[in-house]
C-alpha cells in the first residue's frame, strides 16, 4: 500500500494532479478540499494517499489531511459507494459538515449530494453513525468557509482547544454529540479553560458537577 507521496506538483488538473518523485510521475485523484489546499505548480507537496487495485488499473486517492483519507476509507466501505462517488461526496460537501449530517440523521442534507439517492443516504447513515461519533473530536479538519459552516467556527475545530476537550467530555458524561457540541459553542469565551466550559455546560443542562 502506497500510503504517503511526497515529491514536486507539476501539474494540476482537477481532480487529477501529478507529482514527480525522484523522476517518476504519479497519477492521483484528489478532492476540491485538497486540491484547494495544494501549492503551485513546482513546489514540494505531500499527500496521504489510498490506493485502489482493480484488473485494469491501480489508481492513486489523495489527501491533504489523514482525516479526509480516513473519512474516504470509511465510505468507500459502505455498500453501494466506490471511490470515484466518495471522492465526489467530499468533493461536494465539507468533510466536518458531512458527518455532522450523518451523526444527526440528516437524510435531507446527504441527498444533496452527487449520485446519493434515499437508499444510499439511509445506508450511510445506519453504516457509518458508530464509526464516526468521535471524528469530529478525534479526525477534525480546518474547514473551508460555506454557507454551513462560518469561518470563526472552522477556526474553533482546526486543532485540538479547551472547546473540542469539553465537548469530548461531554459526549463520555453520555450527552448526545450534537447537545454538546451546541452548547459548549453557545458559552464559549475566550481562554475560558476545558474545565470551566464543561462546568458551565453541565450547569444549564441541569446536571450537577
Amino acid at each position: 500500500m502506497i500510503g504517503r507521496i511526497h515529491g514536486i506538483l507539476l501539474e494540476k488538473l482537477p481532480p487529477v494532479i501529478l507529482i514527480d518523485v525522484a523522476g517518476v510521475g504519479y497519477e492521483i485523484n484528489v478532492s476540491m478540499y485538497s486540491f484547494y489546499r495544494l501549492p503551485n505548480v513546482g513546489a514540494e507537496v505531500t499527500l496521504h494517499t489510498h490506493l485502489v487495485t482493480r484488473e485494469d488499473a491501480e489508481i492513486l486517492y489523495g489527501f491533504a489531511e489523514k482525516a479526509e483519507r480516513a473519512l474516504f476509507r470509511s465510505l468507500i466501505k459502505v455498500s453501494g459507494i466506490g471511490p470515484k462517488s466518495a471522492l465526489g461526496i467530499l468533493s461536494a460537501i465539507e468533510a466536518n459538515e458531512f458527518v455532522r449530517c450523518v451523526l444527526e440523521d440528516n437524510v435531507h442534507g446527504l441527498l444533496r449530494l452527487p449520485g446519493v439517492g434515499q437508499k444510499t443516504a439511509q445506508r450511510m447513515i445506519m453504516e457509518m453513525r458508530d464509526k464516526l461519533i468521535n471524528w469530529e473530536i478525534e479526525g477534525m479538519m480546518p474547514s473551508l468557509p460555506s454557507e454551513n459552516v462560518s469561518i470563526e467556527e472552522a477556526a474553533l475545530f482546526s486543532k485540538p482547544s479547551a472547546v473540542t476537550d469539553a465537548i469530548s467530555a461531554l459526549i463520555a458524561l453520555g450527552y448526545k454529540q450534537q447537545d454538546a457540541r451546541r452548547i459548549i459553542l453557545k458559552l464559549r469565551q475566550d481562554d475560558m479553560s476545558s474545565e470551566d466550559l464543561i462546568r458551565l455546560a453541565l450547569k444549564e443542562l441541569g446536571s450537577k458537577i
